[in-house]
């Protein structure tokens, strides 16, 4: 049997066992001063999956997990898998009506947490430790044991709580045959092999840290390093120390990399790969990072949690001409672009891309209402604006509810977000529109300036550049923008600040 076809035909946890019989001596995972062969993680994880059974868990029984970047926090989403229960991801930023909202819509019956955050945690939930703490998971892993899998491919294996911008967040089931696919898809389109170093530096709560890159790399048994936080100065370590030389971030983590004053001295020379996504990549950003590193290969993922969330892939070969497409599918994933009727529109006109695919999630966890809206005639249905050209490339135009209705025109916020970071004085920038007596919605910028830039010079400078219908009425300038867990900006909270304002 194929490589290809033993990943495809197993399960999340099946993924690592793999690996492990393949290579059970090399290093997997480096956290902190701890370090796990591939035969030591395997071991782990089933002894961790016994821990979680005594505790009188089964039957698919929702297991949240509310820690930090660490190796416990692996090792308990895959110890989870074998245990056939449901993981839990929950954003560790998350506290009061927020965080209670994802443990009891998920009816969450055990939570592992960091000690740190363990009394955020309402009290009629159990608690166990990750790490850190006596009776914890991680040292309970002191005393192996075995365990036998009861669980197959079409079981749920995950709740990917939605990132929210629009609405309360929806648990996207996940199940094991759908992240393999996706897993197969990641490493294919993104060329991930067992020779390279990655570092995971991004939250592993989140889908595109966690299932396009870090549980691809276990697949193809390379050695992986895990931070607690994409601090700079720390992956500038690892690459000049050789220990790293392929890292994931999105645009807003690449944008401060590029600022940061150890940028243009440090030898960042074996940095091979750089992976950017979770949201769009401003176009003069892209053109500064690879004007700096020429040799570094880009890839842009694009996706969202219910596909895995890996649905499209921009290759490095692939960028000349066309830096602002999120790139054509990957393989297990079918996509095209529909009007508002679900009819197919020509290639060149904007509509909604809509996705079919084996790694799309199941539904969302009790909410059969929101679950029918998504899917139509078997077509998940994404919610972003695209445009497909002729080879097959497609380019985010916008999310569908973020395109703005200017004087009966529809302006997609994103170019005008390309025109405004061609300024100098621009460090980030988000067109929203406002309700307007004249234009319906007023386009209006907010942003975050580098130095005392005024609105009226900002305002020239997108007049020059830009239709009149499209350039910005007004410029809000603020400190920082606001985020959801994957750096997507929340612009509907700029919305009802600015729209009151």
């Amino acid at each position: 049997m194929a490589a290809t076809e033993r990943l495809l035909s197993s399960t999340v946890d099946g993924v690592l066992r793999l690996s492990a019989r393949r290579t059970p001596d090399r290093t997997a995972v480096r956290y902190a001063d701890r370090s796990w062969t591939y035969a030591e993680l395997d071991r782990a994880v089933s002894t961790a999956a016994a821990v979680l059974t005594d505790r009188g868990l089964g039957g698919s029984a929702r297991v949240a997990a509310y820690g930090h970047n660490s190796d416990a926090y692996l090792i308990a989403f895959l110890a989870c898998a074998r245990a056939g229960l449901v993981h839990v991801p929950v954003n560790h930023h998350l506290t009061g009506d927020d965080l209670d909202y994802i443990l009891r819509q998920s009816g969450s019956s055990l939570v592992l947490a960091d000690p740190g955050l363990a009394d955020r945690v309402p009290p009629d939930i159990p608690v166990t430790a990750l790490r850190d703490a006596e009776g914890s998971l991680l040292a309970a892993l002191a005393q192996p044991r075995t365990h036998d899998a009861d669980h197959d491919a079409g079981d749920v294996v995950q709740l990917l709580y939605t990132s929210g911008t629009t609405a309360l967040p929806k648990g996207a089931m996940m199940t094991h045959r759908a992240l393999v696919h996706e897993y197969a898809s990641a490493i294919e389109a993104l060329d991930l092999d067992g020779a390279d170093r990655p570092v995971h530096s991004l939250p592993l709560y989140h889908s595109a840290q966690m299932h396009v890159f870090l549980l691809p790399y276990l697949a193809v048994g390379a050695e992986n390093t895990l931070l607690d936080a994409p601090d700079a100065e720390e992956i500038f370590d690892l690459v000049e120390e050789g220990r790293a030389d392929s890292l994931f971030a999105p645009p807003t983590v690449w944008i401060a990399l590029a600022q940061h004053p150890q940028f243009s001295t440090r030898d960042l020379g074996a940095l091979r790969k750089a992976y950017y996504g979770a949201s769009i990549m401003p176009v003069p950003v892209l053109e500064r990072l690879r004007e700096r590193l020429p040799d570094l290969a880009f890839y842009n993922c694009f996706g969202q949690s219910e596909i895995g969330p890996l649905a499209t892939v921009l290759r490095p070969d692939e960028h000349e001409g066309r830096m602002d497409s999120c790139g054509r599918t990957v393989r297990y994933v079918e996509a095209k672009v529909v009007d508002e009727d679900g009819k197919d529109v020509p290639d060149g006109t904007h509509g909604e891309i809509v996705y079919r695919s084996p790694q799309l999630c199941r539904g969302y966890w009790a909410k059969p209402e929101e679950t029918e809206a998504a899917f139509r005639d078997g077509w998940f249905r994404s919610g972003d604006l695209a445009v497909r050209d002729g080879d097959g490339y497609y380019t985010i135009v916008d999310r569908v509810k973020d395109v703005i209705n200017s004087g009966g025109v529809l302006v997609a916020s994103r170019q005008v977000e390309d025109v405004l970071y061609t300024h100098p004085s621009v460090a980030e920038a988000a067109v929203i529109g406002l309700p307007d007596d004249r234009w319906i919605e007023a386009v209006t910028a907010v942003v975050v300036r580098r130095d005392e830039v005024t609105e009226d010079r900002l305002l020239d400078h997108a007049r020059q550049r830009l239709a009149g219908f499209k350039a910005p009425k007004r410029i809000h300038f603020v400190d920082s923008l606001p985020r959801n867990a994957s750096g997507k900006i929340l612009k509907r909270e700029l919305r009802d600040r600015f729209a009151t304002g």
